[in-house]
């Protein structure tokens, strides 16, 4: 069982995430705070009283855009503590999910907050620390890929997939449509969409050979064309992708 400590400055919104989490049968107990400051207290209590005290707190789920300590600036100190309790920011803003990851986030909620999208992060916690029950997981639908947007789940064809950069343990998904930040790692796709053409060019970029317009020599660089973007292929990479897009049907 979690103990958990909600952290919003908005009070509506705090509200509505205490409720959620406390509906949650892997949350034991959940407190809330209304800034970055009392939440800091509170921690600090908890850490004094030790793991197995009473007033341990197991996982933080900290909003980001609050006046004047922020949640980016809470997370950044507790990594300073030798156990500082897990962190799960719950945000209206998309752009901070790099950050948050730099800083050992354990998720990242996009605002307006869904049940589900939550449950999931709770999981993600008590796996963190050994405590998730084993629940049965359905395979993912091969062919889409899921991606929040404002707080909407939607479904984004693999095949409308021009190219994928690496962000720490995130990727960009591109499309001519525009972008997506998924919480999967660039090897982790590598890996599942080798089979539908994905190739690895860079330590940062996949590219989907059927979107590849251009293959570029210059003066020993090789770059490719993909979704309208330049990439630059490192060596490494030069000769299998030169082999492969002179392969494809």
């Amino acid at each position: 069982m979690l103990r958990a400590l909600a952290v919003d400055d908005e009070r509506p919104s705090l509200e509505e995430l205490l409720y959620l989490l406390s509906a949650d049968p892997r949350i034991g107990s959940v407190e809330g705070a209304g800034d970055a400051t009392e939440a800091l207290r509170r921690i600090n209590r908890a850490l004094e009283s030790g793991p197995g005290g009473p007033e341990a707190i197991d996982v933080v789920f900290l909003d980001i855009n609050m006046p004047g300590l922020d949640g980016l600036d809470l997370a950044r100190l507790l990594t300073g503590f030798a156990t500082p309790p897990l962190v799960v920011f719950v945000t209206a803003h998309e752009d901070f999910a790099v950050q948050a990851f730099d800083l050992k986030a354990v998720d990242y909620v996009l605002k307006p907050v869904r049940k589900e999208r939550l449950a999931e992060a709770v999981r993600r916690a008590a796996e963190r620390l050994g405590s998730a029950p084993r629940i049965p997981v359905h395979e993912p639908d091969p062919d889409h890929i899921p991606v929040e947007l404002g707080g909407v789940t939607r479904f984004v064809a693999v095949d409308d997939i021009t190219h994928v950069e690496a962000q720490g343990d995130y990727a960009r998904l591109h499309t001519d449509k525009g972008s997506h930040l998924v919480r999967i790692p660039l090897s982790t796709l590598e890996e599942r969409w080798r089979s539908r053409g994905f190739v690895r060019i860079h330590r940062r970029h996949l590219v989907a050979l059927r979107h590849v317009g251009e293959l570029r020599l210059d003066a020993g660089t090789v770059s490719v064309v993909v979704g309208g973007e330049e990439l630059q292929v490192s060596r490494r990479h030069a000769r299998e992708l030169r082999d492969l897009l002179m392969r494809r049907p």
